[in-house]
């Protein structure tokens, strides 16, 4: 019989129904249903198994590959996350630019050394190689943090390319680097107290610098979201050229002067904004120990001053905006003013009754407290109080200083402070008193940043008659063609100015040999843009001066010096030959009216 395909094929052989266990029976069945289905090629099903294997084991093995060269070639960046409590890591901040684009402050990449204790092999060997390559490293310490039982401990911040190289060739297993951001300040002290700085592990602690870690910067660090990433630049109002300029005048006007120290500051009285800022010694913020100096204290923001007769500005403006006095009102300074054991003189008494121009361009501080004392003691107070005086001013820097206000405000007090004594302000925030005067009676709250017109307007409040500080314009420019600021009259810029010289109190007691010079200049004194003050602390006389070493001799020269330079530098353009202040201020607020 022969035996062909059709009737002949291998078959499994298979126990009978009856003779297979039950449950068997039924696993069997499930299996073959899952993984053959009816009608299938069985190969097929199991080339297909094979090849998806071969592509999950190869896509495995693509993961790891990567993640091998990502390792390769960023192993440092890693370790970051390997830093325990009590360590951190010096994260990125973003530049600090000027309002021209020049750099102020930014980080760059320095090498740091680690250790991971417990990967240690010889300790007496790794203490011993690392401070022959770091000889400033304290060897107690080094080996009190080697032999401790953490995950990380840093070694040494910030350590040069060299020495970086040496102590890589030395092989020492459980001894890494880590790339960190250090700041860097190019300028050095040109800026320094208005920036501030950092510390090690590039967190802020002064000035700009703590500012902008307040809003919001320390937090994305602690969430790990700011970490060497790219960050919008933070543009100041600050420009470095006139910066480098009024730095320059006063470290010169200090070794001139003797003084101890000096400072100064301009300021756009359209918008509030800050162009510059210089306190006189400064540090230098790449070595923030210097800041520690108390010498070196940022003077118009952190320390409060009595600013003397630059006070009679606001003396003379709440008499005039209220009406009670007008620029021909005379008051009477024949002999001095006395109240009860004190007695108020003139510096160079007149003796005689003097206008209100009069008082105010010689200065005349029987004349200012004549004045505060018709308007008042509680009408003085309220109008210091609305043009920001008697409160704590506030701006970005978080270094400022709270005003000393008397406890009893009486007449007596009304009297000094209406010629600058027995109130000490933030200088700065009495160069914001005086800008609402000059700029059509705007009070504007200072601002380091870069700031529109439009957008001071928002927040400006009016504190005086737009007519008042045409006056106010006009008696400043009075002074300085014929009053105690002449010799800030620097030919082209119309200038104007209020002088002040205040005796300092020592130990309690007011001071027969030490002053307190200051001078404020607005430019130009027809258009106003720009404030100028200018501080100087305990200037000495000088055979040029005379034996004197009031503002007039000090201070107000060195601000025509800077006004010189800064001038162009702001824009101004030299305008010649221009009429006195009664023809062009007074006859322009006559047409208005």
């Amino acid at each position: 019989m022969s035996v062909t395909a059709e009737t002949f094929s291998l078959q499994p052989v298979t126990p009978p129904h009856d003779m297979r266990p039950p449950e068997q029976h039924w696993r069997r069945w499930v299996i073959r249903k899952l993984l053959y289905g009816n009608d299938i090629d069985r190969s097929a099903k199991a080339k297909a198994r094979i090849g998806l294997a071969i592509l999950a084991f190869a896509a495995v093995y693509a993961v790891i590959a990567a993640r091998l060269v990502m390792f390769a070639l960023v192993s440092n960046s890693h370790t970051a996350h390997r830093v325990v409590s009590g360590d951190a890591i010096a994260t990125a901040r973003p530049d600090i630019l000027d309002r021209n684009g020049e750099v102020l402050a930014t980080d760059v990449r320095v090498p740091s050394l680690y250790a991971e204790p417990r990967r240690l092999i010889d300790l007496d060997e790794a203490a011993e190689l690392l401070t022959a390559d770091l000889p400033d490293l304290d060897a107690s310490e080094l080996r009190e943090r080697l032999s401790s039982k953490r995950g990380f401990v840093w070694l040494k911040r910030d350590i040069t390319p060299e020495q970086q190289h040496e102590i890589y060739h030395q092989g020492l297993p459980g001894i890494g680097f880590l790339n960190e951001n250090k700041r860097d300040y190019p300028n050095g002290p040109e800026v320094s107290h208005l920036i501030g700085h950092v510390n090690i592990d590039n967190q802020g602690i002064a000035g700009i610098e703590k500012w902008l870690d307040g809003q919001g910067l320390a937090a994305l660090h602690m969430a790990g979201l700011a970490t060497d990433r790219l960050q919008t630049p933070v543009q100041l109002a600050l420009d470095l050229r006139v910066q480098h300029a009024l730095r320059d005048e006063l470290v010169a006007a200090r070794v001139k002067f003797h003084t101890l120290a000096a400072a100064g500051l301009v300021l756009n009285v359209r918008t509030g904004e800050i162009v510059a800022m210089v306190s006189e010694p400064d540090y230098d913020p790449n070595n923030p120990h210097e800041a520690l100096d108390p010498t070196r204290i940022n003077r118009l923001t952190t320390g409060v001053y009595e600013m003397g007769s630059t006070f009679k500005a606001f003396t003379v403006a709440m008499a005039l905006d209220s009406g009670k006095a007008t620029l021909k009102s005379t008051f009477d300074a024949h002999n001095p003013l006395h109240f009860g054991k004190f007695a108020i003189h003139d510096f160079e008494p007149m003796q005689r009754a003097l206008t209100v121009p009069e008082i105010f361009t010689y200065s005349s501080n029987i004349g200012a407290a004549h004045i505060a004392m018709a308007m008042g003691i509680d009408a003085h107070r309220a109008f210091l109080k609305k043009m920001g005086q008697l409160d704590r001013l506030r701006t970005e820097l978080p270094e400022s200083a709270e005003p000393i206000v008397p406890k009893h405000w009486g007449e007596l007090n009304t009297m000094t402070i209406a010629f600058g004594h027995g109130l000490s302000v933030a200088p700065l925030q009495a160069v914001m008193g005086v800008a609402a005067l000059m700029n059509g009676g705007m009070l504007i709250p200072p601002t380091f940043l870069k700031r529109t017109e439009a957008e001071a307007d928002k927040l400006a409040t009016r504190v005086i008659k737009p007519e008042t500080s045409a006056m106010m314009r006009y008696l400043m420019r009075l002074n300085v063609e014929k009053g105690t600021a002449a010799k800030a009259d620097v030919p082209g810029y119309y200038i104007g100015g209020k002088t002040g010289t205040a005796d300092k109190v020592v130990f309690g007691r007011y001071s027969k040999t030490k002053v307190l010079t200051d001078f404020m200049a607005v430019l130009p004194a027809d258009q106003p843009r720009y404030l100028l003050l200018i501080m100087l602390d305990e200037p000495q006389a000088l055979p040029e001066t005379h034996g004197f070493k009031t503002s007039g001799w000090n201070a107000v020269p060195t601000g025509g010096a800077v006004v010189a330079r800064i001038a162009p530098l702001l824009g101004i353009e030299p305008r010649m030959d221009l009429p006195t202040a009664d023809q062009l201020i007074l006859a322009s607020l006559k047409e208005s009216r």
